[in-house]
């Protein structure tokens, strides 16, 4: 399978980039073709010109590649941060200028005028690894989980993936070096369960 990962966090010796360093390696294991991409290393452009935002536009060949990418992977998995309980800005940028109708879903027309949302993506499986400095209950029933939201209802359902999974860990700052050991393993775990040898 082709799998794309991407990872959004400024700090190479974060936790996150542990996660996405033990996905890659265990997808590699796997045999799966991995798509990896910093978009902190990168340096990625996260500003959605005018001038992209036509379904038609030409695109510069960096994001011209991620589209392609998106457009051929069977999988994707994406590691960031909850910040103020939303993906860092570059990733809200990748997901403007990368997600794009014509590549990742489309508008039909329906009886009312009102565009229906058509799924493009031939991803069957998504994960979201989060990392949080916010207690669980807090997150849930003060904040409602607006990364869940985000990511299972507003872009990957409506692009046409439903097979989603999403792990937050918590709480980072405090966490001892063997918490994070075992958590590692769970990402281990995780990524052979949901993109297994083929």
């Amino acid at each position: 399978m082709k799998i794309s990962v991407i990872l959004a966090h400024p700090d190479t010796s974060s936790f996150n980039h542990a996660i996405a360093s033990t996905a890659v390696e265990t997808l590699r294991q796997a045999k799966h073709e991995v798509f990896f991409h910093d978009l902190y290393q990168e340096n990625f452009n996260p500003l959605l010109p005018a001038g992209e935002i036509p379904r038609d536009a030409d695109l510069p060949s960096a994001i011209e590649n991620h589209c392609t990418e998106i457009a051929e992977a069977d999988g994707i998995i994406i590691i960031h941060p909850n910040w103020w309980g939303q993906p860092p800005a570059i990733l809200k940028g990748w997901v403007d200028r990368v997600i794009r109708p014509g590549v990742a879903y489309e508008f039909l027309e329906g009886d009312d005028g009102e565009g229906v949302p058509c799924g493009l993506l031939k991803v069957k499986t998504a994960l979201v690894f989060n990392t949080s400095n916010t207690e669980t209950l807090r997150e849930r029933d003060v904040f409602c989980d607006p990364l869940e939201t985000i990511w299972k209802n507003c872009i990957f359902g409506l692009c046409g993936v439903h097979n989603f999974h999403r792990k937050m860990f918590n709480i980072i700052v405090t966490s001892s070096e063997a918490q994070r050991k075992k958590w590692l393993n769970e990402v281990r775990q995780t990524v052979m369960e949901l993109f297994p040898s083929e």
